[in-house]
């Protein structure tokens, strides 16, 4: 009977921080899983522990390139996701997002696989409506430092949709808020990682404006559990839907809360806002919560401890000190540091 449930499905962007926890899941939930990485923001250490598991394979590729393999599922994850890696090669990022999209939909076109797009937050932009419905259609700017994220997505929500109307296609589209945990890059430069590393190291915790811009967080478990709700849904939905923490706190509260549950003696630093940062973001998951019977349970507070206890045990594994946070650059994100990404 578990043979007739068994499914091969393929994850791209697999040993990054949300691919290694699908992975892990699936794997867990007994699918033969086959996890594909270009390693350019991923690492074999998030999936290290996978990789004596019978129902685990682990290639290196590129999704820019066609790949040709038989499953009947595909998790899209493939991307650099924070500002500080996907602006380092902007072009590359493009690329990834939308050469990504066409060829892992011409492997479910000719496999006949369901597929799931791993979009974003970000195709609404610097947001006019709040909290975003997956109705609004942006505010984004097409020829700035983060369009290349930003237009990378939304073309490739484009071809997805495309590929629905003119293929008749099973996608799934997840338009994905901030979300955190451990397996994070700690040197991702998103606001999580940059405060638990620059308190859990006694550096300043640099804050961007006044503070009061907006974000909602998103443990990553909860998540995990909504990309496989969506991608099990029998009638799938039209359009995208939005995942993420309808909660809204500010920088300056993310900041004190880190402060209070790592011990902290770090004070807080202003500075000014980089070009394009969004004010506000908020999900209305009205609609993951009507199709999807979803929303997310882990409370901040815990998912926080979580996530601390992962980055103090990077930092004491390897003693790593992060460039000082003079670096940093934005609610999101860090300047890009003096050496390559990972």
């Amino acid at each position: 009977m578990k043979e007739l449930t068994r499914k091969r499905i393929l994850v791209t962007g697999g040993a990054g921080f949300l691919g290694s926890h699908l992975c892990e899941r699936l794997v867990a939930q007994g699918h033969d899983v086959l996890c594909v990485d270009n390693f350019y923001t991923g690492t074999k250490d998030n999936i290290a522990h996978l990789l004596d598991c019978a129902n685990f394979e682990l290639m290196r590729h590129d999704v820019t390139f066609p790949l040709y393999v038989e499953v009947d599922e595909i998790y899209n994850l493939a991307c650099p996701a924070s500002p500080i890696h996907y602006q380092y090669d902007p072009v590359q990022t493009t690329k990834t997002s939308v050469h990504g999209a066409i060829n892992m939909l011409g492997l479910a076109k000719r496999v006949k696989a369901k597929i799931f797009q791993a979009s974003t937050s970000e195709v609404y932009g610097d947001a006019l409506v709040h909290p975003q419905t997956e109705d609004y259609w942006g505010h984004v700017n097409p020829i700035g430092p983060r369009s290349c994220y930003d237009e990378g997505k939304r073309c490739a929500e484009t071809l997805f949709t495309d590929y629905r109307r003119q293929h008749g296609l099973s996608i799934r589209i997840a338009r994905i808020f901030n979300t955190y945990g451990p397996r994070m890059h700690p040197a991702d430069g998103r606001v999580v990682s940059n405060f638990m590393m620059q308190a859990l190291q006694g550096q300043p915790i640099t804050l961007y404006g006044d503070g009061s811009q907006t974000r909602s967080f998103c443990y990553v478990d909860d998540m995990i559990d909504a990309f496989i709700r969506l991608m099990n849904t029998r009638d799938h939905p039209a359009g995208p839907v939005n995942l993420g923490n309808p909660h809204e706190v500010t920088m300056r509260e993310i900041a004190e809360r880190i402060v209070a549950i790592t011990g902290s003696t770090s004070a807080l630093e202003l500075r000014s806002l980089p070009i394009d940062d969004p004010w506000h973001r908020q999900p209305d998951i009205s609609r993951a919560r009507e199709l999807l019977g979803w929303q997310p349970r882990t409370s901040l507070d815990d998912g926080l401890v979580a996530t601390a206890r992962y980055f103090r045990a990077r930092i004491q594994a390897s003693s790593m000190s992060l460039p000082d946070a003079d670096a940093n650059a934005g609610a999101d994100f860090a300047a890009p540091l003096a050496h390559s990404p990972t």
